[in-house]
């Protein structure tokens, strides 16, 4: 006869399957880097966009994220820097926009560009927050490591 109270049995058994599904963190991570570092000035800065700061991003913009960066077009300057603020904040406490432009302003002066801000800083940026497949961000880095190669 089938126990009618509580959910115990269903549980368990759910728990049994997600035992088999079980992850190592190194196949997870082979999968997705947990995070893009922005080098600057010697200090890493740890990047990734959560679901929370994407959907403030696309509410201010009211556009998606991804059309919104890898238009046709350099996206503008405030933009990349409004989405690295969105990447920071939330692992690093009071990140400003001031602060992001800040930073920017001492990269530029290491010898980046604005170019080098969206093929280094933004688009791995994305890579690693989920807005491409496990192998497209591998692909779109490789690409771009071998750009930075070249030039």
């Amino acid at each position: 006869m089938e126990k009618l109270e509580g959910l115990d049995e269903e549980l368990e058994q759910e728990e049994a399957k997600q035992e088999n599904n079980i992850v190592s963190m190194e196949e997870f991570q082979k999968k997705r880097k947990p995070f893009h570092y922005w080098t600057v000035k010697g200090t890493d800065h740890q990047m990734k966009l959560t679901t929370k700061m994407i959907t403030k991003l696309e509410n201010k913009y009211h556009m998606n994220i991804t059309n919104l960066i890898t238009s046709n077009d350099l996206p503008p300057l405030s933009v990349m820097l409004t989405v690295a603020q969105a990447a920071i904040a939330p692992w690093e406490h009071g990140m400003s926009y001031e602060k992001v432009s800040g930073l920017y302003d001492v990269w530029v002066d290491e010898g980046y560009g604005q170019t080098d801000f969206l093929s280094r800083v933004i688009i791995p940026t994305m890579a690693v927050s989920g807005f491409f497949t496990a192998s497209q961000a591998e692909l779109i880095l490789k690409e771009i490591e071998e750009a930075d190669m070249l030039s």
